[in-house]
């Protein structure tokens, strides 16, 4: 490895670092309408007017309903069904369709594991397929070498912020007679010719967990133009077994529900920050051409790409660094550096398919349920190597700013800017 004898000695060598990541705010989009509407919950004592059985309170009270209303209408969709976690509503979507035991979902191996375990929680089985290096989204290249006659769905995450291929994938599905999903917890407000992520497939929807754009602790929300997808999801979310009988319901697959309402309370807190996404989202657009100036001194450095035809949410600003390879700087090295000079840097996202769960195939129970002794006969591979582009992603090649964790200012993003330069004349140069 050169290292350059001229550069400003190192934090983590004992120099001093460009800034204290302490002095960065945490990103709190809780304003006052908020807490106020907060306290009106409060006060007065119902934080849940949800009901289990099938009445007028089946579908929850009235903050539930209005930000379900709000958000459809924002979001340009027919139907919107709230959710206590986007985790749960990935399990909604999923059983929604229809998806059957050792049924085969496709989606991607590089994002958060609830992705997949929606998949495995109907005793479906998911099948990873590579993603596009400079997206780092699905890749609808590489898809219909995956579906087989068991192929029922693609779940595509739009990760990062930016929305993944649709068009493709959609032309894809409909001509497999597929059902899409579109994970779009970090891409709220982000947009794909026009149209809002998470709203260009059969379900969608976004996260509200505490570290997103918006936020009610925890909390999701689901978008769907089909008025039997909606009823489904509003069955599964609600006790669904308990409900069909009297509801009048004829259609019995997958009605085992689940408590995954979300309270009043954050409704109440969320609905004030549908106005307040817009301005967030722009905010975060800004910082990244902030970035984009700043970094791109940087040599070897790949700033993210950004389709032409789309918009980026930059819930994380995603960046490739050199191959060790051919500069001998490891990532972990690199990155602790930066993490030394105040950068709150990460590396990448994990590799679903190598996680022990799919690894050893054990998830219910021991003897390798539902790979082993239900409905599926196929082996699925889920061995090192079935996404090389994904696993070096995430091993080697990506290291990532949350532009969602924190507040940044102008001045932290010089500072920023200064300590990516400072480590780069240490290692590049």
């Amino acid at each position: 490895m050169t290292k350059n004898p001229e550069s400003t000695k190192l934090a983590k060598f004992g120099g001093t670092p460009v800034f204290k990541q302490e002095i960065l705010k945490r990103h709190n989009p809780i304003g006052n309408q908020s807490i106020s509407n907060a306290l009106s919950v409060l006060n007065s004592g119902i934080l849940s007017e949800f009901v289990g059985e099938w009445c007028d309170e089946f579908y929850g009270g009235p903050w539930i309903r209005t930000l379900e209303a709000q958000s459809a209408e924002r979001f340009q969709t027919k139907h919107a069904v709230a959710v206590n976690s986007w985790t749960s509503g990935l399990v909604v979507a999923v059983g929604a369709i229809g998806i059957e035991p050792g049924d085969e979902v496709i989606t991607t191996p590089y994002t958060m594991s609830a992705t997949a375990t929606a998949i495995l929680h109907w005793n479906a089985l998911p099948v990873f397929v590579d993603i596009d290096p400079k997206t780092f989204n699905l890749d609808p290249t590489k898809i219909e070498a995956s579906i087989t006659d068991r192929t029922r769905a693609i779940i595509v995450v739009d990760i990062y912020g930016q929305p993944a291929d649709m068009d493709e994938i959609m032309t894809i599905a409909r001509k497999h007679n597929l059902k899409v999903i579109t994970d779009s917890a970090q891409s709220p407000g982000a947009t794909y010719k026009g149209k809002f992520a998470g709203t260009l497939s059969d379900i969608g929807g976004y996260s509200f967990n505490f570290h997103k754009h918006i936020h009610s602790g925890e909390g999701g929300i689901c978008f769907t133009d089909d008025p039997d997808l909606a009823l489904n999801m509003q069955l599964i979310r609600n006790h669904a077994e308990a409900v069909v009988r009297s509801k009048g319901h004829k259609d019995f697959i997958n009605m085992l529900g689940h408590n995954f309402r979300m309270g009043e309370l954050e409704a109440a807190i969320l609905t004030p920050q549908l106005d307040s996404l817009a301005a967030i989202v722009n905010r975060r657009n800004a910082l990244a051409n902030q970035l984009n100036l700043n970094l791109s001194r940087n040599k070897c450095l790949e700033l993210p790409f950004v389709a032409p035809d789309r918009t980026h949410a930059f819930y994380t600003y995603a960046m490739k660094i050199p191959q060790e390879k051919e500069t001998g700087v490891t990532r972990a090295e690199l990155g602790d550096a930066l993490r030394k000079e105040g950068v709150p840097i990460a590396e990448g996202y994990q590799n679903i398919h190598l996680l022990p769960l799919y690894q050893k195939k054990i998830a219910y129970g021991s003897n390798g349920f539902p790979w082993k002794g239900g409905s599926n006969f196929r082996e699925i591979d889920y061995s090192r190597g079935i996404c090389p582009v994904a696993e070096e992603m995430h091993e080697n090649r990506v290291i990532a700013l949350g532009l969602c964790t924190y507040d940044f200012t102008d001045e932290n993003i010089e500072q920023i800017g200064l300590a990516f330069e400072k480590v780069w004349n240490y290692y590049y140069r």
